[in-house]
């Protein structure tokens, strides 16, 4: 028997939502303890974020997509109602040369310094606002013309329609408000994509990667390499929102909390350490940012402490190994899901195969 289609296969994959990846994965952690594979005697927590898909989000580069997604949109309807009609609708202009040569221009002046060099940038932006305005003008123009008819090819240029315009439209509002009047917009209203419109703007404090395109991923492992607990975030929420909920699923999971917890310092809080410890936590490893008192560095020089922070260490290992692999690599999935279930598949197979590799060497 042949086998499918690699796009057939995407769009199986695709019918599992995340919450179902959940269950899946909450299947797979138990049959690592039943195997024997992991305990839960320690856990350790820590977060990445798997990237999206996109190029670096420039407004120019936005606004280009914008005219030329909607452009495309618009040939579509040109071959639906048909030509002439479409010439009587004024609906066959394209805008995209127009969208993409300007945005050249002001790529080729964003280095450059000087007065006259100000002045043409502003006014090549100013062109391609107006380039741009004009492409949900006619996407309106478009939409009042198919939305009538009932076929298939009509109503899935509709949908293009209403999912396209609004991002176009927040694309030229944050333009406007940044370049023309020099406003700076929030992380939380800008658009990044218009293909990925779920990725967030992130700022870690990593050298070498100071802002990321994504979304932020927590992870909780337990001893024998078991990702036991992922979540995706919204936004870039601070590392210590995220001890206790590991520490309640993992309790739920194993039917008993963790011996160690241990995780950085941008976990640590007063709060987090006394709720461990409430939850019968015997050792919390979370080292306090900051000065610290002689009580507390001596308490942090402990040798059990110090052992737990060398087993701490080695979450970012397991973080590297899974985007090495292409498990949280950069996201390629497509959807409004597309970083849940991108996530969800790449824990749940980085497990399957740390299961298989140790029940393999036990034999």
């Amino acid at each position: 028997m042949p086998a499918p289609d690699d796009t057939t296969l995407i769009h199986w994959a695709n019918l599992v939502r995340p919450a179902t990846l959940e269950q899946l994965h909450e299947h797979v952690v138990r049959l690592a303890r039943d195997l024997r594979v992991t305990r839960g005697r320690t856990l350790r927590t820590d977060g990445t974020v798997v990237e999206a898909n996109v190029a670096y989000p420039r407004d120019s580069g936005l606004l280009a997509d914008g005219v030329r997604v909607l452009g495309r949109v618009v040939r579509r309807a040109a071959a639906v109602v048909g030509d002439a009609a479409a010439r009587a609708a004024g609906l066959v202009r394209d805008r995209t040369r127009s969208a993409r040569r300007l945005a050249r221009a002001i790529g080729r002046t964003a280095r450059a310094r000087g007065e006259a060099v100000a002045v043409a940038r502003t006014t090549a932006d100013r062109r391609l606002l107006a380039v741009a305005r004009a492409s949900p003008r006619q996407a309106a123009a478009v939409r009042r013309v198919v939305a009538a008819d009932a076929d298939r090819a009509s109503q899935r240029l509709v949908r293009q329609i209403d999912r396209f315009v609004p991002l176009v439209e927040r694309v030229l509002d944050q333009t406007t408000r940044r370049v023309l009047r020099g406003e700076a917009v929030p992380a939380q209203e800008k658009v990044d994509s218009l293909f990925a419109p779920a990725t967030a703007v992130i700022r870690r404090g990593k050298a070498g990667k100071p802002t990321e395109f994504g979304r932020a991923v927590w992870l909780d492992e337990t001893d024998g390499g078991i990702v036991s607990r992922y979540a995706v975030l919204e936004g870039n929420p601070p590392d210590a929102d995220h001890l206790v909920p590991g520490l309640v699923h993992h309790r739920r999971l194993f039917g008993r909390p963790p011996d160690l917890v241990a995780a950085d310092r941008g976990v640590s809080s007063p709060d987090n350490e006394r709720t461990a410890q409430e939850m019968a936590v015997r050792r919390v490893a979370l080292p306090k940012p900051g000065r610290c008192t002689p009580e507390r560095r001596r308490h942090e020089r402990q040798r059990w402490f110090r052992r737990a922070m060398r087993f701490r260490a080695g979450a970012e290992g397991r973080i590297s190994v899974c985007k090495r692999r292409g498990y949280l690599g950069r996201c390629r999935d497509k959807g409004d899901d597309a970083t849940d279930r991108w996530v969800g598949w790449g824990v749940l197979t980085a497990n399957l195969s740390t299961i298989a590799r140790t029940v393999a060497a036990r034999a």
